[in-house]
């Protein structure tokens, strides 16, 4: 605070009035102390010091508002692997994964004292925001960029998708075509790698990728030109919402599955055994990922320093059910 107060030309009291947001202060001198203790990144107690101390039981979670089956499941995962350890969690949900959005959020846990920080960052816009926030705050991202060097804990999408693709490819099928979700995902990003990946391994021809949005409805758009190819035989979707926007648009078109048509998922919903068929899908494995990501944090959190670099990776399992079949 007294190196705040020197910069900024003005007492300790007033650097102490303008934190504390008090009336009796001119703009003119609020702005020189704002400015002040933005240029030496100061924080009130300095929260990241505490934090290596061990003397909060509060873990901050950054993560979008979202009803996504995904993003939601992997939250309370983690909700509960943290309770069964003593810690309580502090949710700072945001309707957007942009830079100002989890920097503001994360200034809300830091002025709150967490012990660590977990972000759930599944967009590359989230990117910006956790290249700036504090080295020294205990850190793991969760189904972040696979590219970026922080702590990163996260399902094989990539190990998923070939294992749907080539479960397909296995039956008998000569091509497999995949709805992917938006292109601004990392997770959609790893399932086409991992479809594309199987297919030139059995040496199959790639063909053209289909764009959804994770929602039933980017199914049945994409279903009313895949329904109306006789060619098609198998489809991997990049979740179960999708998928199930697919067998209505195949079933309208009188293309019965897994008859004539066979479908994979990602994800299996708990409604994915209900479907018609019950739908073959992926599963994450959400409660190894927030163990994983809380045993980072933890360590963290206790030594006093980051991991930066440290991947944890987990693999997904291939749930079998009834909508995949041989060709006729």
């Amino acid at each position: 605070m007294m190196d705040v107060a020197r910069l900024a030309g003005v007492s300790h009291q007033t650097v102490s009035r303008v934190l504390n947001e008090h009336k009796n202060v001119s703009e003119q001198t609020r702005l020189k102390v704002r400015a002040a203790i933005a240029e030496l990144g100061y924080r009130p107690d300095r929260a990241a010091r505490a934090l290596v101390t061990g003397t909060s039981q509060v873990i901050g979670v950054v993560a979008q508002n979202s009803s996504l089956y995904g993003p939601a499941s992997m939250l309370t995962a983690f909700e509960e692997a943290a309770q069964a350890t003593g810690f309580a969690v502090n949710v700072g949900s945001v309707r957007s994964l942009d830079e100002r959005s989890i920097t503001e959020a994360v200034e809300r846990h830091l002025d709150q004292r967490v012990a660590g920080l977990v972000v759930i960052a599944p967009v590359a816009s989230a990117g910006p925001a956790l290249a700036h926030l504090p080295a020294d705050v205990p850190l793991v991202t969760i189904d972040g960029d696979p590219e970026r060097s922080s702590t990163l804990v996260t399902v094989d999408q990539v190990a998923g998708a070939k294992a749907a693709t080539k479960y397909l490819l296995d039956a008998g099928h000569q091509a497999v075509w995949h709805i992917s979700g938006p292109s601004d995902w990392f997770d959609a990003a790893g399932r086409i790698r991992g479809w594309e990946a199987a297919l030139k391994e059995a040496g199959v021809e790639i063909p053209p990728l289909l764009t959804g949005d994770w929602s039933a409805g980017s199914g049945y758009r994409n279903g009313q030109l895949l329904a109306r190819l006789p060619d098609v035989t198998a489809v991997f979707t990049a979740n179960d919402h999708i998928a199930l926007g697919l067998l209505r648009a195949l079933n309208e078109h009188g293309r019965k599955v897994p008859g004539d048509v066979s479908i994979i998922g990602f994800d299996d919903v708990p409604e994915a055994a209900y479907f018609t068929p019950p739908l073959t899908t992926v599963r994450p494995d959400f409660a190894a990922v927030a163990a994983a990501t809380l045993e980072l944090l933890i360590t963290q959190i206790e030594s006093g320093t980051s991991e930066i670099g440290t991947r944890r990776t987990i693999a997904p399992t291939l749930i079998e059910r009834d909508s995949v079949a041989r060709p006729a």
